[in-house]
């Protein structure tokens, strides 16, 4: 067993003794959402470390949209249980880059890229392909999307 699942099984069965029930329940939907993967397709298999932060990444990601879908439906308290969870989640993956931190490898990378051949809009993949595993798990990819369009477009 992988040693970041691992954490998740035992932290889960602290929060189970300790009767926290929104933590057991988000440990339990994370820990359903990895075992899903691991059974997908057509032969189940443990993840890596790195195929579960993946998951966990996602898992994060869909509590942020359901949170703010809550917002727009006028349901608050929904909205704010998924920001809860959206917390717990936040705890097990690694630090994201600030926007300046950002910013800089995304500068580095279309300097890279220009030193490639590539220019202008167009030289978005490139550099894409360039920033993607140097902030793979740390930065959001609509983000480092965003980041690259302003630094190429200006």
């Amino acid at each position: 067993m992988t040693t970041l699942k691992a954490k998740l099984q035992d932290d889960l069965t602290e929060a189970i003794k300790a009767r926290d029930e929104l933590r057991s329940s988000t440990l339990r939907l994370t820990l359903s959402a990895i075992a899903y993967e691991e059974t997908a397709g057509k032969d189940s298999r443990e993840l890596t470390d790195d195929e579960v932060l993946k998951v966990l990444t996602k898992e994060a990601k869909k509590r942020r949209e359901a949170a703010e879908a809550f917002d727009k439906g006028g349901r608050a308290e929904s909205a704010e249980r998924e920001r809860a969870e959206g917390v717990i989640l936040d705890a097990y993956l690694p630090q994201q880059l600030s926007d300046d931190e950002l910013r800089q490898i995304v500068a580095q990378a279309v300097e890279e890229a220009k030193a490639a051949g590539a220019e202008g809009p167009k030289a978005m993949g490139a550099v894409m392909k360039i920033v993607k595993p140097k902030v793979e798990g740390r930065a959001e990819g609509s983000r480092v999307a965003t980041a690259v369009k302003q630094l190429l477009a200006g």
